[in-house]
């Protein structure tokens, strides 16, 4: 590579280069330096914190067509290509050296040939087009939960989706001087063929483990390319593994309790689980949607919002069941929407509650009703996996703790995920190790009709995590079984079940998420007892009873309370059975893992030589 200095001043104008320059970090310059040699933009724009280079970026996106104002002031909408509508699992890669194993279930490549694969595809990537250095942080500013990051990319809608959903940190980037301690994420759309990446085929996201540095190109789709999002998540569990604090995929809920306290609550779900309505719900605050960080701090866990803002999945948002956000995205703010329907200036999209449209505009091009692409498939007016991104601030129940630097105390966990007979709705683990194991490395879902053309097809997920895991599973197992040794406040783990059917119909309600809630919020607080069961404790009927009365004005009766509170004996044993043949051939295992599992083995059939294979809650 030429000079740094000097080839930044041929491509840097006076103003862009001093204000890279202010910044005396030479791994900085040395990535911008190189980015540029790599990709060939015809300039580089370097974004600080100022309003007018924000702004800069924001009309950029509108002048290069890569967003379109909507009818309602401050909204826009951006398109990807028909077939870079998700995030890229199959290309998304680990560069991993030699001597290096992350298990068998981590997508990797060799190191030096992946590298070379994705600078051969990145060279010459941004001819014609100008280079956007951005600089963000995760983590509220100024706080041990801060890590500073350097995203380069040539799209002005991926700077644009950042102003949204992380701090800017051009100031705060200042503070770690010379440290090569930070996250550097090199994007390029590629090629563009109206407005959208044209080369699909070579979509390439690779993540260096050792530079802490992630590659992408040849997509536009935020999960693709803004690095501070997922990507950075892998590179964050690593960096949590050695300095002993944990990144999950987890919201961040406070529930209000009895007295006016706040009652902070962690949850990680699956996709189609109920993640985010939970984190939203009505009366509550969220503090975060998608990720977090937690660190022990005066034998406590404190946890802080990896992002400040929402790039969420806007599918089946109405204004009954989900007032705030259905708020937000139809009332005058900043909001990108990205792969909904347009019509008339008017974003649509499945499930708003709302006329369809015949007609509009969408991912696909100019879209009415029955409209099938080159495969033969009905073309919905929306994609299922259609985003809006918004700020944070701008929802009415955002906590006011989101940029707190000390973070919040976390009472409890929360694990989430879908089944049909296994699981009862909500139940709290015997202690954190019992949790972690029962709860959390084994949690399972069942896929939906949507992904795999059938449901009930059982999917393991520890954690909620295993699609961003940058280290073996055993570790991973260990480092949550380790965390909180040093505590002298350990938070409750929960697990909860809002899927639940019999024949065919769901046991519970869309909104009785909220009671499972205020239940946990009361059970951390030991203001309410429970029943013990061989899987965990479950909540007494009166409690329930008093809750749906308090929390939705609703009538519940004992018969739905048995029904939902059942523990099904053979499907719970099966389950059992299942994560240990997982683990079983899982290098590295905690022993414990296996006795915690043939403990709750023991109890169940104990429980069903006494009470039989269904059993009440009233049985115990």
């Amino acid at each position: 590579m030429k000079d740094t200095i000097t080839l930044l001043k041929t491509y840097l104008d006076e103003a862009n280069l001093n204000k890279l320059l202010e910044l005396k970090n030479r791994k900085l310059h040395n990535f911008v330096a190189g980015a540029i040699e790599l990709c060939c933009p015809d300039s580089v724009f370097v974004c600080t914190d100022s309003q007018a280079d924000i702004a800069y970026i924001r009309q950029l996106a509108l002048d290069q067509g890569e967003e379109t104002a909507l009818e309602i002031e401050g909204h826009t909408i951006h398109f990807d290509g028909y077939y870079d509508q998700a995030r890229d699992k199959s290309n998304t890669k680990y560069l991993v050296p030699e001597g290096m194993d992350l298990g068998a279930n981590i997508n990797a490549i060799d190191k030096a040939s992946g590298e070379t694969e994705v600078h051969e595809i990145l060279k010459g990537s941004m001819k014609g087009k100008q280079m956007l250095v951005r600089f963000l942080c995760l983590g509220p500013t100024n706080s041990e939960f801060c890590i500073s990051c350097c995203q380069i990319t040539d799209s002005a809608y991926v700077a644009h989706s950042e102003s949204l959903l992380y701090r800017p940190s051009y100031e705060q980037f200042k503070s770690i001087g010379d440290s090569p301690d930070f996250f550097s994420i090199l994007h390029s759309a590629g090629e563009l063929e109206n407005n959208v990446s044209k080369n699909v085929d070579k979509r390439r996201v690779y993540v260096d483990l050792e530079e802490e540095l992630v590659y992408s190109v040849n997509t536009q789709y935020a999960g693709n390319t803004v690095g501070l999002k997922k990507l950075s998540l892998r590179l964050a569990i690593r960096r949590a593994a050695r300095e002993a604090w944990l990144a999950e995929h987890m919201f961040i809920l406070g529930v209000n309790g009895p007295g006016g306290r706040v009652t902070y609550l962690t949850g990680a779900y699956p996709s189609m689980c109920g993640k985010t309505s939970t984190a939203m719900l009505p009366g509550e605050y969220i503090l975060g949607d998608d990720l977090a960080y937690l660190r022990e701090r005066d034998g406590k866990v404190y946890g802080a919002n990896a992002e400040s803002g929402i790039f969420g999945i806007v599918t089946d948002i109405n204004s009954v069941d989900d007032p705030l956000i259905f708020k937000a995205l139809t009332t005058s703010r900043e909001v990108i929407f990205s792969n909904v329907l347009v019509a008339d200036g008017v974003p649509c999209w499945l499930g708003d509650g709302r006329e369809a449209p015949k007609k509009g505009t969408n991912h696909s091009g100019e879209w009415f009703e029955g409209k099938k692409d080159a495969e033969g498939n009905i073309i919905p007016l929306a994609h299922k996996n259609a985003r809006y991104t918004v700020s944070q601030v701008e929802l009415d129940n955002c906590d006011p703790n989101l940029e707190n630097p000390d973070g919040v105390l976390i009472s409890g966990v929360i694990y989430g995920g879908r089944d049909s007979d296994i699981s009862v709705p909500c139940e709290q683990s015997f202690d954190w190790v019992h949790g972690v194991i029962t709860k959390g490395a084994s949690l399972e879902s069942e896929t939906t009709a949507a992904t795999l053309d059938r449901e009930g097809v059982l999917s393991f997920n520890p954690m909620s995590n295993l699609d961003f895991l940058s280290m073996p599973i055993a570790q991973y197992v260990q480092m949550h079984l380790d965390f909180v040794k040093n505590l002298d406040a350990v938070p409750i783990i929960f697990a909860v079940n809002y899927f639940q059917r019999e024949e065919g119909n769901f046991l519970t309600g869309m909104q009785d998420k909220h009671v499972w809630v205020k239940w946990m919020e009361l059970r951390i607080h030991n203001e309410i007892d429970a029943i013990k069961t061989p899987t965990g404790l479950i909540p007494l009927f009166d409690d329930l009873k008093r809750l749906f009365k308090e929390v939705l004005d609703l009538e519940y009766t004992l018969e739905f309370y048995i029904k939902q509170f059942i523990c099904h004996v053979p499907e719970n044993l099966a389950k059992i059975d299942r994560i240990e043949k997982i683990y079983g051939e899982v290098i590295g295992t905690p022993e414990i893992f296996f006795k915690v599992l043939g403990a709750q083995r023991q109890r169940l059939k104990e429980a069903q030589a006494r009470y039989g294979e269904r059993i009440s809650p009233l049985d115990y």
